[in-house]
């Protein structure tokens, strides 16, 4: 990763935006709250027609410090429009509330939108959880770490597959200046950074992981991907990194935005559908 891959991914944001803006809505989203703070609620995406009785849980990204599901608005409604069931996950934001804040949001919202689901008497038992940057930080260690399971009462059953988009899976010493502030900024002083960590935080269980990953994202190594794998091989988990081959590979781009794309368009949204569609 070099500076031209960091200037790309900062000139990006406009281009994306308006795209964004522009998206389609082919459903109206149910919010549903789950605690007093602003972000601590869900979206639930029901699709038009429904072809899949897999639920996708996304959890969004933004550094930590920003985003919000009515945001991502334009992700629930691009996978529901491929036929699959959406809930949208929010979660208390940094600077001004510190891990794990954001960690015991995710469970809650986990087991608040299973009882939403199993109420709707929709069958809860095909449910892959997906997140891009932050987001796949915070849900691979909904997924994977026995801890944090225990500790927040996760009956994780119910998961099929884990895929994370550019995560933040270890905090490399060479990771990149901005990763390093916006650490700063989720955890307090002195915080000990392994039990935010998701490679120290994993344990063995049977969820297959996908990895989807840029060697030019701009802002996460590419190794923090292949740390992952490693420690997933260690422990006999299931991982497979699909290293990004579209022209859009930078950070914002294939985090999010190639969901105001079609996976005809895109190799990387494809294989996405293709993966989930094989679990």
């Amino acid at each position: 990763m070099g500076m031209r891959d960091y200037l790309r991914e900062m000139t990006s944001y406009s281009g994306l935006n308006r795209l964004v803006k522009k998206y389609p809505k082919y459903t109206t989203p149910e919010y549903q709250s789950f605690g007093p703070d602003k972000n601590q609620y869900f979206l639930y995406f029901e699709p038009e027609k429904i072809t899949s009785s897999k639920i996708i849980f996304w959890i969004h990204g933004g550094g930590w410090n920003a985003g919000d599901p009515k945001y991502f608005d334009y992700v629930g409604q691009s996978i529901s429009h491929e036929g699959y069931r959406v809930v949208s996950f929010g979660y208390r934001l940094s600077p001004k509330n510190k891990y794990p804040a954001q960690t015991e949001d995710v469970a809650a919202c986990y087991n608040a939108a299973i009882e939403f689901l199993q109420k709707k008497n929709i069958d809860t038992s095909e449910i892959v959880v997906v997140g891009p940057s932050a987001g796949a930080h915070l849900s691979s260690i909904l997924c994977y770490s026995g801890k944090d399971q225990e500790k927040y009462s996760v009956d994780i059953s119910h998961v099929i597959g884990f895929v994370g988009f550019g995560g933040p899976y270890s905090f490399r010493p060479d990771q990149t200046k901005t990763l390093s502030i916006l650490l700063s900024q989720l955890m307090s002083k002195g915080f000990d950074r392994k039990l935010a960590e998701p490679v120290s935080l994993m344990t063995k269980n049977d969820i297959p992981s996908l990895l989807i990953q840029s060697k030019h994202d701009g802002l996460i190594e590419f190794a923090c991907a292949e740390d992952f794998k490693k420690r997933a091989d260690e422990l006999g988990n299931k991982c497979e990194i699909y290293s990004v081959t579209d022209k859009h590979d930078t950070h914002s781009w294939y985090t999010a935005g190639y969901f105001v794309l079609t996976r005809q368009e895109n190799k990387t949204l494809d294989k996405f559908y293709s993966w989930i569609e094989n679990l």
